[in-house]
């Protein structure tokens, strides 16, 4: 397609070239290029370097997080099954009160109580 056209092909005249879609070209494509290091430098002045890893930020997986989430799951071991099931469908689910009383047939006022109960539990467990 090069020699024909005398120039690179678009990534949608690729795809209808050989019967495909484009984001199947576009993952081909990905999965050719060379891995480059996180530890490769771009930009060094004297004894300063700034790595790929420097310019990269993952908030979703900090160490903060992991360890938040092991106290978490720990501390929904020791709850009840009932307990358990409210808590997650409160905050895992973001569910209302009223949502939950409905969905497990007790009042919405148990719902509250019952949620305070263990979120009482798990701070006395972590003080």
């Amino acid at each position: 397609m090069t020699k024909e056209n005398e120039k690179e092909p678009t990534i949608e005249e690729i795809a209808k070239e050989i019967g495909t879609d484009k984001e199947e070209i576009v993952m081909s494509l990905d999965a050719i290029q060379d891995p480059v290091s996180l530890q490769e430098p771009i930009y060094n002045e004297g004894n300063e370097s700034i790595y790929i890893m420097d310019q990269i930020k993952d908030t979703k997986n900090t160490d903060e997080l992991w360890a938040d989430n092991i106290t978490i799951t720990e501390a929904m071991k020791k709850l009840n099954n009932r307990e358990k099931s409210i808590i997650s469908k409160r905050f895992f689910d973001g569910r209302t009160q009223m949502e939950v009383a409905e969905e497990i047939g007790i009042s919405q006022a148990q719902v509250s109580r019952l949620e305070k109960s263990a979120i009482d539990r798990i701070k006395k467990m972590y003080k």
